[in-house]
């Protein structure tokens, strides 16, 4: 580790792969792995994370077409699923570069159709909205769009999908969508073809009612975070972030620390400052809920509000901390964790969030490379 870092983030491939194996368990053989890598790689770092798990998934999913052309610049090889709709003017270079597109209605998909050259025929994956209310065509509608999209020559459905609003909230809902879902591939005659609806709840959920052929997306699961709290322990987080004390004094009782005066020490107290903020991506809506960091395997508590560059946090229970001493935001350290859901709950946000919010300025260090590329890069570097 290069001692200069203020703030890092080590990234875990051989857990990420771990976590793959994991997902796999929970759906029958032959099920295909869409691994999503939209928004960096949740935060972990696009490039690297299409390089390093080509070989460990069937697809990658983005969310536009400017993160396919990323992925395809790694020299990855799976083939790359855009999850969301296209501006109109992209819709050629999606075609002639051979990305995959959603199509949700009739006017998309005449869209794409017009750019295939005459005796070509493009995948495409045909959305029914079903709860999300975001894309895909209409359950009422679903069976006549569908129809118009199969008599196109030049589109070939490679999968139906659908998305999961509320898989990690409630089951029961969850079920019922998956029934309707299933009654309307089944009026349509798509019982043989590749469904794609499971998402990393979903998986753990309902994955052994999965059939070979289908696709299961999943994303958080993948970096080791379980959006149900009762599978975690089958997961490794594959990030610890990290920062470093750069200060250390004693205050006496009465002081203020940091804006807005909202903690003032109670009694004397050692308060190490951090060089990480929410210039960082440590969030500032953890301000004033009992977050804790981790210093010399023990929790230290957040102290006042988050500012750009720096928190402080109480050490008074430490015999000893010095500027420059590791500090874990986010992961393991000695006995004690915290996982990104944590800070997710006391932030009142979602550990997709947390992961997102993780800024450019972070280095990423990664272990567990096999593909012979550097191990530690800043993130947009290739």
């Amino acid at each position: 580790m290069n001692t200069c870092f203020r703030c890092w983030a080590e990234i875990n491939l051989e857990a990420m792969r771990s976590n793959l194996g994991t997902i796999r368990s929970f759906v029958p053989a032959g099920v295909r792995i869409i691994a999503i890598v939209k928004a960096d790689a949740y935060g972990h770092g696009l490039l690297e994370i299409a390089r390093e798990l080509d070989r460990d998934v069937d697809l990658f999913g983005v969310a536009s077409l400017a993160e396919a052309r990323a992925v395809r610049s790694t020299g990855a090889q799976a083939p790359v699923l855009i999850l969301g709709p296209a501006l109109p003017e992209e819709r050629q270079a999606i075609v002639d570069e051979a990305f995959i597109p959603t199509v949700s209605n009739l006017q998309e998909a005449t869209g794409y159709a017009k750019f295939v050259p005459s005796g070509g025929r493009i995948p495409v994956h045909f959305v029914i909205d079903t709860g999300m209310g975001r894309i895909g065509s209409s359950e009422e509608e679903a069976e006549q769009v569908l129809s118009a999209v199969e008599a196109m020559p030049r589109l070939r459905i490679a999968a139906f999908s659908s998305h999961f609003p509320v898989a990690d909230e409630d089951e029961a809902y969850t079920v019922r969508q998956l029934e309707r879902f299933r009654t309307i591939a089944s009026r349509s005659h798509l019982e043989e073809q590749p469904a794609a609806i499971l998402n990393s709840a979903g998986v753990m959920r309902l994955g052994s009612d999965a059939k070979s052929g289908d696709l299961a997306r999943v994303g958080l699961s993948v970096y080791g975070i379980s959006p149900l709290n009762e599978f975690q322990a089958k997961f490794r987080p594959a990030m610890t972030l990290k920062t470093r004390v750069v200060l250390v004094r004693v205050l006496g009782s009465g002081r203020s620390i940091s804006y807005g005066r909202t903690f003032v020490t109670p009694s004397r107290m050692k308060v190490a400052t951090l060089c990480a903020g929410y210039g960082d991506g440590f969030d500032r809506h953890l301000s004033g809920q009992e977050a804790d960091v981790l210093i010399k395997g023990r929790r230290c508590r957040l102290l006042g509000r988050v500012t750009m560059d720096q928190i402080m946090v109480d050490v008074t229970h430490l015999d000893s901390v010095e500027p420059g001493d590791e500090v874990v935001l986010i992961g393991r350290q000695g006995d004690q964790e915290i996982l990104a859901s944590e800070l997710a709950t006391k932030a009142g946000t979602i550990a997709w969030e947390i992961f997102t919010g993780i800024t450019k300025r972070v280095v990423r260090v990664y272990e567990g490379t096999r593909v012979g590329v550097s191990a530690c890069w800043r993130v947009g570097e290739s």
